[in-house]
This record gives structure tokens, C-alpha cells and sequence, in this order.
């Protein structure tokens, strides 16, 4: 038995041989026929589109995507908590506003906000591309921009770590470009 298995590796390992021996030509027409492979991120939307997708139709009743509200897609949002892995301090528990606590607690687990921000920014592209009106989009509705205020503001005071929007740098150089270039003439 073992003799076999070891055959059939060596039956691989020849296969895989002759496979290079293929003249390149044949791999480009070959490669011409499938897809090309999806970016990170294009796969990643396409996962959480089919994943929505299937949530709406898991619903009790379905929903249609045309009948889709951003009351579902905040339906959506909490279902997901289920499933994080970061930990949100309730503000009755010992470690609420610690960054670092000291043990264990039984405060839940919830999705992370900057998670849900960038779910909330495929969700609302893919459905565009797939054919919704900007116009309509629930993930684009000002309950869903509020609801995500609501977690960073939340998560961030459970966790004692404010959040404070990062400033744009401004460019020093940019306004003085005449200065710049009489500097590099001298």
C-alpha cells in the first residue's frame, strides 16, 4: 500500500514535469481563457455582496434587493457583532475606558468599527455596479453614517482611547514654489 502511494507521487511529480515542457504560446492562449484574477479588494466585495445577498434572502420574509432599506442593512450591521472578535467594555464593567486591562471579562464581543466602515464602503460600491442608483442606496443613507458614528464614538470610549480625526498634512513647499526654484538656481 505504501508503494502505491509513493508511485502516485512520482506520477505527480512527472505530470508536473511534463507540464513545463508546454511552449510558453500554448500557456498564453491558455491564460487568455480564464478570468483574471481578482484583486484583494474586488474579491473581498464580491464575498460581502453574496454574503448580504444571502442575509436578505434568509430574512423572514425575503426581501427583494429592490425593497432592500438601510433599516436592513442596520439589521445586517448588528447581526454581523455576532461574529467579532473585538471586545467592547460595557460601562458597568471594571475595565470600561482602560486600553490595556488587567484580566478577563465578560463583555461581548462585537464587530470593530473600522471593520464595519470599510464592509459599509463595499457594500455600498458593489451596489452600484450591480445595477442600484445612487440615489437609492440604503449603504449610503445618513442612519447608516450616524450608526457607524455611534460605534467609533462607543468602542472608542470603552477602550479609553478617544478618537480623533486625522488632519490632512499641507504641503509647506506647495505655496512657496517660486522660493524653490530660485533656491536650485543659486
Amino acid at each position: 500500500m505504501m508503494s502505491s502511494s509513493i508511485n502516485k507521487g512520482k506520477e505527480t511529480a512527472q505530470g508536473s514535469s511534463r507540464s513545463s515542457t508546454i511552449p510558453s504560446s500554448a500557456n498564453m492562449d491558455h491564460s487568455n481563457q480564464n478570468p483574471p484574477a481578482l484583486s484583494r479588494y474586488e474579491s473581498q466585495k464580491r464575498r460581502d455582496w453574496n454574503t448580504f445577498g444571502q442575509y436578505l434572502r434568509n430574512h423572514r420574509p425575503p426581501v427583494a434587493l429592490s425593497q432592500c432599506s438601510s433599516n436592513n442593512v442596520l439589521e445586517f450591521l448588528r447581526y454581523l457583532d455576532q461574529f467579532g472578535k473585538t471586545k467592547v467594555h460595557l460601562q458597568r464593567c471594571i475595565f470600561f475606558g482602560q486600553p490595556d486591562p488587567q484580566g478577563p471579562c465578560t463583555c461581548p464581543l462585537k464587530q470593530a468599527w473600522g471593520s464595519l466602515d470599510a464592509l459599509i464602503g463595499r457594500l455600498r460600491a458593489a451596489y452600484e455596479e450591480n445595477g442600484g442608483s445612487p440615489e437609492t442606496n440604503p449603504f449610503a443613507s445618513g442612519a447608516i453614517k450616524v450608526y457607524l458614528k455611534e460605534v467609533r464614538d462607543s468602542q472608542a470610549k470603552a477602550r479609553g482611547i478617544p478618537y480623533k480625526k486625522k488632519k490632512k498634512k499641507r504641503n509647506p513647499i506647495k505655496g512657496s514654489e517660486e522660493g524653490s526654484s530660485n533656491f536650485a538656481m543659486q
